[in-house]
């Protein structure tokens, strides 16, 4: 059974930082790619960021590109997404997300 537990969530002034977790269990995780998705108040899911199962090849949506950084530990399992530079349109529910499953999310609100 796939699980998939997202953590590191937060209330951050813009031009802040948080580093996303998402801990992985259930499947054979270092097969597997993986992507951050998020859904803002009143809009539908919106992919973020794609990491291939080596960790080898990343990309991102362009509103993000360049302050946002995913990357994987294929050793514990877990998957990562460093946001830096965050403005008040990253406010949004982030999920980790392999194949059809996601996790229960993780908060992010980016407010003075």
């Amino acid at each position: 059974q796939v699980q998939l537990v997202e953590s590191g969530g937060g209330l951050v002034q813009p031009g802040g930082s948080l580093r996303l977790s998402c801990a992985a269990s259930g499947f054979a995780f270092s097969n597997h790619d993986m992507r951050w998705v998020r859904q803002a108040p009143g809009k539908g899911l919106e992919w973020v960021s794609f990491i291939n199962s080596r960790g080898s090849y990343t990309t991102f949506i362009p509103s993000v590109k360049g302050r946002f950084t995913i990357s994987r530990d294929n050793a514990k399992n877990t998957l990562y997404l460093q946001m830096n530079n965050l403005k008040p349109e990253d406010t949004a529910m982030y999920d980790c997300s392999q194949g059809s499953d996601n996790g229960q999310g993780t908060q992010v609100t980016v407010s003075s």
